[in-house]
């Protein structure tokens, strides 16, 4: 509880600017737009003008896009990445069939909004409540968006907000209509000794189950025909729209330049609203109508200010982050290759941009830089974690390429352990301990070395 209030004081502190600024950092390019759009269309006071020329941040009510036609921007599909909308925008007409209330609905596009691409929720559910509260400004209780997300698990693909292969696998079953005993043995194998049989430790639990051996088997060939990724796929379909990056960085001479890749656009107040409400400022007998003229204008004078200085902001935070970006990782922009990639994390570029590490978090999370050797996200640039080499903290990364070649060229016959492994690395100067050889190993995806035997 006492947690509850204090972030209910956090998000009651925010300023309308704040929250506006919140929301908009968080949209990638391709949304951008159509938020900017939102608002001209719902308030007056905002106008929109073109502008053929590229344009450069100034400090009045103005907000600029820099301009970049489509021949400037790489549209090749090696520099691309799969819009996976699909999958979203789908979940998002299902809600109207779930019939919720206002709030509710809040909670579940939030859900739907924060679902990895394949369709599974990783983001726990205390920081989907703090999201919540910093765009919206609305607390929510962990039961209330746990409620929900139960409801969008009845959505399809069936799985979809799972927090897990086994809860993905175990909706599935659930959502048949008449469980056989092969379902119900599955669902329990899933619940009990799902690790035995992702290892492939079957006669571990032919003797957990009183089951014959045969009708174990038609478990396992019945959970192998369940779907292991949420999306259904949706997100491959071959309705693929390219996206603009959000970044286009480009050498010049001797310097990286970074530009921001939006349209040609420039928001500002509208200026004949301003002289509205001047005019009725400046009348002297106010009747209750013109009172209410003068607070409505007001209100959307401000509420547009609000936007432009929001946007503004954005625009500045953006820049300053991927800048500081190509600064420490400008080894890789010279070569574009991985093993150059300094070792970097989401408090280094705070520190230095003087911002909070969540706001970097969600410029992280949602944006797309273009480069000379493709179309990265930013998280991409960064390590999960450092390794010792000699007197040298080197990223993770290095380490994981290493890895995969070494695994890739060994002899298949007797392929090499962890520890093997971890001698190898060791020899070659990598400080790695075998259970950072064996995390390295299954985030690459690839199976311990019995499982990779070939007879």
């Amino acid at each position: 509880m006492q947690k509850l209030q204090l972030r209910q004081n956090q998000s009651q502190k925010l300023s309308p600017q704040q929250i506006q600024f919140i929301k908009l950092l968080q949209l990638s390019n391709s949304n951008i737009e159509s938020e900017i759009k939102k608002e001209l269309e719902e308030n007056p006071a905002l106008e929109e003008n073109e502008n053929k020329d590229n344009i450069e941040f100034n400090s009045s009510s103005e907000y600029n896009y820099t301009s970049k036609s489509n021949k400037e921007i790489d549209y090749s599909k090696e520099n691309t990445l799969s819009n996976s909308e699909s999958f979203r925008e789908n979940l998002l007409q299902q809600l109207n069939f779930l019939k919720l209330e206002k709030n509710e609905l809040t909670i579940a596009k939030q859900i739907i909004g924060t679902l990895d691409n394949d369709g599974y929720l990783r983001r726990d559910i205390n920081s989907i409540i703090d999201d919540i509260a910093l765009t919206e400004n609305i607390e929510f209780s962990y039961e209330e968006v746990e409620k929900i997300l139960f409801k969008i698990h009845k959505l399809e693909p069936t799985g979809i907000g799972a927090r897990n292969l086994e809860e993905c696998l175990i909706l599935q079953i659930d959502e048949l209509e008449d469980l056989s005993p092969t379902h119900k043995l599955s669902k329990k194998i899933i619940t009990e000794s799902f690790d035995d049989f992702k290892n492939k430790k079957f006669s571990e639990i032919y003797q957990k189950y009183p089951e014959s051996k045969s009708e174990i088997n038609e478990s396992f060939n019945f959970i192998k025909t369940l779907n292991p990724k949420p999306s259904g796929g949706m997100e491959d379909s071959s309705i693929t729209e390219y996206l603009i990056p959000d970044f286009i960085i480009k050498k010049n001479d001797d310097e990286f330049l970074v530009e921001l890749a939006f349209g040609r656009k420039l928001i500002n107040i509208n200026k004949s609203y301003i002289t509205i409400y001047d005019d009725l400022k400046r009348k002297k007998n106010k009747d209750s109508d013109s009172k209410e003229s003068l607070e409505f204008v007001k209100k959307k004078i401000e509420k547009a200010q609000w936007f432009v200085d929001a946007l503004n902001q954005r625009n500045s935070t953006l820049l300053k982050t991927m800048n500081t970006i190509v600064d420490i990782q400008n080894l890789f922009f010279e070569s574009g290759d991985e093993n150059d990639l300094k070792p970097m994390i989401l408090k280094d570029i705070a520190e230095i941009i003087k911002m909070d590490i969540s706001t970097v978090s969600r410029i992280v999370k949602s944006k797309v830089a273009q480069t000379d050797y493709g179309v990265f996200p930013l998280r991409y640039f960064f390590s999960e974690s450092t390794i010792k080499k000699g007197d040298e903290l080197i990223s993770s990364k290095v380490v994981k390429n290493y890895l995969q070649e070494i695994i890739e060229s060994e002899d298949k016959k007797s392929p090499l352990s962890d520890e093997k492994l971890e001698k190898i690395l060791n020899e070659k100067g990598y400080q790695v301990a075998r259970r950072t050889v064996a995390k390295y190993r299954e985030q690459l995806e690839i199976p311990v070395a019995r499982l990779r035997r070939e007879y």
